[in-house]
């Protein structure tokens, strides 16, 4: 039989596939899908500005925290001119003006291996795929933005200049203005008529520095309604005739529901049903503290759904896999001949699964009425969760309407849409609008873990230290492959790429190429098969892989006796931006030299476009857990829309690198998760979190990611620091004592 490949399946593999590639390469464009209300204008797919003068940005990345409500809508305003005051937000419909190819790729690429690059976005774009994730959200939207802000600037400058009889390239638009000389318009007395203008070819975007927004530290759209408790979140949603609903699931993926107590939940005062599945049982109340306790009185029992899963298995199913050949990710050189022989250096390192601990549990709020569906979701794919819900109920997905709420916290838990296809199933059977929250216990039991990875590392060093060749091994779970047969059931993409040989799991392995010039490197993924959910969590795969990293670096610097910061800086080649980060960090912090007894670390990554170097000052606490006091920052994300917001998110990165650094991981036992409630994981408080320094560097490049940056440089930071502060290297994360 003929071998299987990529070009004959996309030339020759059948109509279907054909038809496929052709329909995505076809051109098309998309017209505005924004609607109005009473009173507003549209100006294309972006912007609405009404009658009383409030500009309206439709947003199509969900707010979870990382100021993207205020990002996206300064980038309009400073196109448009607007005054600032009067901007507001609004989520953006399901359409494909707003689908994000780019934070798709980072999560699906190894869904739709083998599939050109621009048959896979234009598909994701006509599927309206909207998905936040892998910090993309400006580096996606900043140039449709702001030639929306600019689109709509020239058409009030077209009706203004129709009032005044003048030239409209003469005008300009300044706090909600649109002027002339001395002559001044409001954008709300003009909004109407501009609205109907036609947009130029070329749109004349905004130079310099001058009077801009961009660059400027504005204050949050979000913030103040959520300092007085006026933000809506998905548990604040009322329906009139509202029940609420717990659940209590199988505790591996595929366990069966064999029992349930219904008679001793039916003592729980306020209950009013128990809905059943194969897999899950509900209690539905008149208020959700009776539905968590009718869910407790049940006490399920559930049948096994696949092999135990416990810390033991997971650490002999990581070995054998190391054990195993590897799948090439990158090779520069010929490294395995440069490691032959003696004189190796080599380390191994491992890190445990860690959970999201997100501070809002997932919910869902849905209201079945007349056979459709609507639903109120917190929601990083809200594309995604639609589909799966109508397929829970056998609706066309024309028949499901999505709210997408903003969402308390995520770090990627929000990307999984099984709340919304259990909501959907309640409303249904109840047929009356339901809330459905997990509770913290079974959020946690549930959690789609980031995967357990180990990490052989090898080197050679030759004269003056330098590295003339490098080897990493890493073991981890295929989670990028998981993700896509997880999340995207139903697309074609992944469909045709699973009819294809399968590549090399780039999500398991991103960041695992070392920023440095080496001249033979060779990088490996050794996929292993456990029976755990894995998921997405802030920081990806970069959360461990840059922790093999710069540990292993460190430890080649102490052997070629050098100082660690400058090893760094003269192995990075002409990698200025990278350097910077980590002189400035060395600098701001003080930086010792990581001379034995100064309890500093450093350590530096790149992601999304954006560099950052990381020092720490830690110790050995009581019992050997680790104390870290200090955190410094050099950052390099390219322009800053808003320094405020992206010194906010690099502190939140860094307080969850710190988490994931000190914190406890998750564990499992006889095939349950041990870690029940947020108490048990030792998380950062106002109290123990380290002092931390955010330095911005100044930069011409794009614009970078930022929600994931601070996270991966914290642990390989904080391990170099107690290596310095008490002489043992600790090589597993968590660092706990060894």
């Amino acid at each position: 039989m003929a071998a299987l490949t990529r070009r004959k399946l996309l030339i020759s593999g059948g109509a279907g596939v054909g038809l496929v590639v052709a329909w995505a390469v076809w051109p098309r464009r998309y017209g505005a899908a924004l609607p109005t209300a009473p009173g507003e204008a549209a100006f294309g797919a972006f912007l609405k500005i009404a009658r009383d003068g409030q500009v309206i940005v439709a947003v199509p990345q969900c707010e979870h925290g990382q100021g993207v409500y205020t990002t996206l809508a300064q980038i309009v305003a400073d196109e448009l001119g607007a005054d600032w005051r009067t901007v507001g937000v609004e989520a953006a419909p399901l359409a494909p003006p707003y689908a994000n190819p780019l934070g798709a790729a980072a999560l699906f690429t190894d869904a739709a291996t083998h599939v050109p690059e621009r048959v896979r976005d234009e598909l994701w774009t006509r599927d309206s795929l909207l998905v936040t994730a892998g910090s993309s959200s400006v580096r996606r939207f900043e140039q449709p933005l702001r030639e929306a802000g600019a689109a709509a600037r020239v058409l009030l400058c077209q009706a203004a200049a129709e009032r005044w009889d003048a030239d409209w390239q003469q005008c300009d638009t300044r706090a909600g203005f649109v002027t002339l000389g001395d002559r001044r318009l409001r954008f709300a007395e003009l909004a109407e008529a501009a609205a109907g203008g036609r947009v130029p070819d070329e749109l004349p975007l905004r130079l310099g520095d001058e009077g801009r927004l961009s660059g400027e530290s504005l204050p949050r759209l979000d913030s103040p309604a959520k300092v007085d408790g006026s933000s809506n979140f998905v548990a604040d949603v009322r329906l009139p005739d509202m029940v609420f609903a717990s659940i209590r699931q199988g505790p591996q993926p595929g366990a069966r529901l064999l029992s349930c107590d219904k008679a001793a939940a039916e003592r729980v005062r306020g209950l009013l049903s128990v809905v059943t599945t194969d897999h899950w049982v509900a209690a539905v109340a008149n208020n959700w503290w009776s539905a968590n306790q009718g869910v407790a009185a049940l006490a399920p029992r559930f049948a096994r759904g696949g092999a135990m899963v416990d810390d033991a298995a997971i650490e002999r199913a990581l070995d054998a896999a190391l054990d195993r050949a590897g799948e090439p990710v990158a090779r520069i050189g010929d490294a395995a001949a440069a490691l032959r022989g003696a004189g190796v250096i080599a380390a191994e390192y491992s890190v445990r699964p860690a959970l999201h601990a997100a501070l809002e549990t997932p919910a869902a709020t849905a209201h079945w009425r007349d056979g459709r569906l609507e639903l109120w979701l917190a929601t990083q794919a809200p594309t995604l969760a639609r589909a799966a819900a109508a397929a829970a109920v056998q609706l066309s997905e024309r028949d499901v309407i999505v709210h997408a709420m903003q969402v308390g916290g995520s770090f990627g838990a929000a990307l999984e849409h099984d709340v919304a296809a259990q909501a959907a199933v309640l409303a249904r059977a109840l047929r009356r609008p339901v809330q459905l929250c997990w509770s913290r216990g079974e959020a946690l039991l549930q959690d789609r873990v980031r995967a357990p990875a180990k990490a052989r590392m090898r080197a050679r060093l030759g004269p003056r230290g330098t590295i003339l060749a490098w080897h990493a091994a890493i073991a981890a779970p295929p989670t990028g492959r998981a993700l896509g047969e997880r999340l995207l059931a139903g697309d074609p993409l992944r469909r045709l790429a699973a009819a294809l040989p399968a590549g090399t799991d780039r999500y398991a392995t991103a960041g695992a190429v070392p920023p440095y010039r080496l001249p033979a490197l060779a990088v490996d993924h050794h996929p292993v098969a456990l029976d755990l959910a894995t998921g997405h969590l802030r920081g990806g795969a970069d959360g461990y892989t840059a922790f093999f990293t710069e540990c292993f670096v460190d430890e080649l610097a102490r052997a070629a006796g050098s100082e660690p910061m400058s090893y760094r800086v003269g192995l990075l080649g002409g990698d200025a931006r990278l350097a910077r980060c980590l002189t400035t960090a060395a600098e701001l912090g003080g930086w010792s030299g990581g001379v034995p007894g100064s309890g500093q670390g450093i350590a530096c990554h790149r992601m999304a476009g954006s560099a950052i170097a990381v020092l720490a000052e830690a110790e050995v606490g009581e019992g050997g857990a680790a104390r870290v006091s200090r955190l410094v920052a050099a950052v390099d994300a390219g322009r800053a829309i808003n320094p405020d917001v992206v010194r906010q998110q690099i502190e939140g990165g860094l307080v969850f690198g710190v988490a994931a650094a000190t914190g406890t991981a998750a564990g499992y036992k006889d095939d349950l998760a041990t870690v029940r409630h947020l108490g048990a994981l030792d998380l950062p408080t106002l109290a123990t979190a380290p002092e931390i320094s955010v330095e911005l560097i100044a930069s011409g490049a794009d614009c970078g990611g930022i929600s994931d940056l601070g996270v991966p440089a914290v642990a390989p930071a904080v391990a170099n620091a107690l290596f310095a502060a008490a002489g043992t290297r600790r090589r597993v994360l968590p660092l706990r004592s060894s």
